[in-house]
């Protein structure tokens, strides 16, 4: 009985988050449509409630832990139309200035960031830059300006967070009217470089928020330290500053330039030092630094929350641990990646035969397409196809770019389809019958619209209840795919009587994956197995290709995680960080047709590194499309 109250309560938090804020969900869009805005973090705090509530029917507030911030001394700029609904909060990017300069007015301190360029780059980028000059403007930076730092990032990361006041439940709104999430970046001019070095790069808590950082000018303590990677662009540093960074990024090889060198992990370049003897413009060393290192990085929360953080009123937030981890980002600007990635918006009704109960379809999906899909240069059928399902509460772009897949398709040239599907309500009859046929759909239109996509490598992944997404597709026409993963989500994934009759004579090489403190309807929270119905979903893939069922009782004892074995099982470390355990069944002819994976430590969440432990699934299957019969290439790179 217990078990069953966490799964409807689960259930109850999933719809919650998907639910529409009006009758229909028509006409996606997920900015705000403000103008840009120029405040002082006390207007910006004052201003937000009121300007996020339209969006919302939560009561906004601003957040408390910001009360005795000195707010007259910090500024924020807000680029017009952000991203601040849902999950797309987390694709604005944050810029924080720390200058130990002070500014008469507003006006003064608006042109000072205009002249360092940093209001062209966010109007370019979306989201905020804020500029945090001393709280004690004749001391300058202090160690008090340390906790203003700890109240700063604590608003600014809380998306979603929530409390009371006054006795009523209230959400706060600081991220979401200025903060974000991975794209966060930090600067340091003068003394502001010299409190960063100081007093923020020494706490993990801090330093491993940081996508990028550029210091100007900064002095550093003898003991004072780096407590955890995090890619850094030095100006004017001295050898003992840059060898504290180099150390931790385990950066050992280098790179020499006319007017730079850098310091790069060969393992992982992302972890990255760059250092420059230069009087050149402030202007232009940020310019650089952004373009050539920031836009480079991605910071994902993945740990449970508190793990690794200081105790205080504010440690169960979900965004509340360290580290965070460090990845590859390929980012767009102005809608296309540097390796000729490009997304394009799509706003259509050839979906709208396919809807709920209450009238919804799919109308709105992003497409992520190789330049030479786009320009029509790529032979006819050479370009895999990938179908991504979001999940709850969820941007479809956010979840591209979250999991890795803008990295992947740079370097893999595959093309991508997105579709925001929030409002069709997928735990419903009426919204999965339609999904079942919407999906297929899309992928069928994507085919005609673009010659060079290959109709023998469409693949579909999706992620929470997008994982239900994805077995509603592969249900609705497995014969349409090459091979399919769905993540982390298996409530009603179960295929029905009917469903099971599409696999008649159709086999579909599917992988499942789950983590460690994944949520209750897929992980157990006290021993950490997959849950009875996890195992059997397993079962049921097996069923699905003709393969023999697991043991009606899985036997966690002997076999810890997931209660069974397989016939072919290892495990490896991700990005230096997590352990992934897989477990793949092969059929008559040694093909791995049914996979699991379970990754230790990481909570319910999107993971970039996620994108390339699909795709190395994905990448070995092909289907003959005159004959149905799945082709599988081991010896893929």
């Amino acid at each position: 009985m217990k078990k069953d109250l966490c799964k409807m309560l689960a259930l109850t938090v999933m719809l919650t988050a998907c639910a529409p804020s009006s009758a229909l969900a028509l006409d996606y869009k997920a900015t705000l449509g403000n103008e840009p805005t120029f405040e002082t973090i006390t207007e910006a705090r004052a201003n937000a409630p009121a300007a996020l509530q339209p969006f919302a029917s939560k009561t906004y507030v601003a957040h408390p832990v910001m009360d005795a911030f000195p707010g007259d001394t910090t500024y924020v700029y807000r680029s017009a139309d952000m991203y601040g609904i849902n999950a797309a909060v987390r694709l604005n990017t944050n810029i924080v200035v720390y200058s130990d300069k002070s500014f008469a007015s507003k006006d003064e301190a608006q042109a000072y960031l205009k002249e360092l360029g940093v209001i062209d780059i966010i109007d370019q980028a979306r989201g905020s830059v804020i500029l945090v000059t001393p709280s004690d403007p004749e001391a300058g930076f202090t160690a008090a300006d340390q906790k203003n730092y700890y109240a700063l990032q604590t608003a600014m990361f809380a998306i979603n967070a929530a409390g009371t006041k006054d006795g009523e439940d209230v959400s706060y709104v600081d991220a979401s009217y200025y903060g974000g999430f991975g794209f966060y970046y930090v600067i340091g001019i003068d003394g502001g470089a010299t409190f960063l070095n100081n007093y923020v790069a020494g706490t993990q808590d801090y330093v491993s928020r940081i996508a990028g950082m550029l210091l100007i000018n900064g002095d550093m303590e003898r003991i004072s330290t780096v407590a955890d990677s995090v890619p850094v662009c030095l100006v004017n540093s001295n050898e003992d500053i840059i060898a504290k960074y180099c150390e931790a990024n385990g950066a050992k090889a280098q790179h020499i330039t006319a007017d730079s060198v850098e310091w790069y992990n060969q393992e992982y370049p992302v972890r990255r030092v760059v250092s420059m003897t230069s009087d050149a413009p402030a202007n232009e060393l940020i310019n650089k630094a952004y373009y050539g290192l920031f836009v480079k990085a991605v910071r994902g929360q993945e740990l449970k929350s508190g793990l690794n953080s200081a105790s205080t009123p504010y440690q169960g937030y979900g965004n509340d641990c360290a580290p965070y981890s460090l990845s590859e980002r390929n980012a767009l600007i102005n809608g296309v990646t540097a390796d000729g990635i490009y997304e394009i918006t799509t706003k259509s009704e050839e979906l709208s035969e396919f809807t709920n109960a209450e009238g919804e379809y799919v109308q709105t999906w992003f497409e992520y397409l190789p330049e030479e899909v786009k320009n029509n240069t790529a032979p006819a059928g050479s370009v895999p196809l990938l179908l991504c399902v979001h999940g709850g509460g969820d941007d479809p772009r956010q979840y591209v770019d979250g999991q890795g897949w803008l990295v992947v398709a740079g370097k893999e040239r595959i093309a991508i389809v997105a579709p925001e599907y929030s409002s069709m309500n997928n735990f419903s009859e009426d919204g999965r019958a339609a999904l079942k046929q919407a999906f297929p759909a899309l992928v069928r239109l994507m085919l005609e619209k673009y010659p060079a996509l290959d109709a023998s490598r469409v693949y579909v992944n999706g992620y929470s209840m997008g994982s239900l997404g994805t077995c509603e597709t592969m249900y609705g026409d497995p014969g349409l795919f090459a091979a399919a993963y769905p993540q982390a989500g298996i409530m009603n994934a179960g295929p029905t009587e009917e469903e099971l009759t599409a696999f008649d004579n159709v086999r579909l090489p599917i992988c499942i994956s789950t983590s460690e403190y994944d949520m209750g309807f897929n992980v157990d929270s006290v021993t950490h197995d997959i849950v009875p119905d996890f195992y059997n979903l397993v079962s049921s893939f097996k069923q699905l290709n003709k393969m023999e069922a697991l043991p009606e009782n899985p036997d966690f004892e002997k076999y810890p995680m997931v209660g069974f074995t397989a016939d072919v099982m290892g495990s490896y470390v991700m990005n230096d960080e997590y352990t992934n355990h897989y477990w793949y069944f092969l059929d008559e002819n040694d093909v791995p047709m049914v996979g699991f994976q379970y990754i230790d430590s990481i909570v319910h969440c999107l993971y970039p590194q996620y994108a390339g432990m699909v795709w190395d699934f994905f990448e070995h299957y092909s289907r003959n499309v005159e004959t149905g019969e799945v082709i599988y290439n081991a010896n893929v790179q």
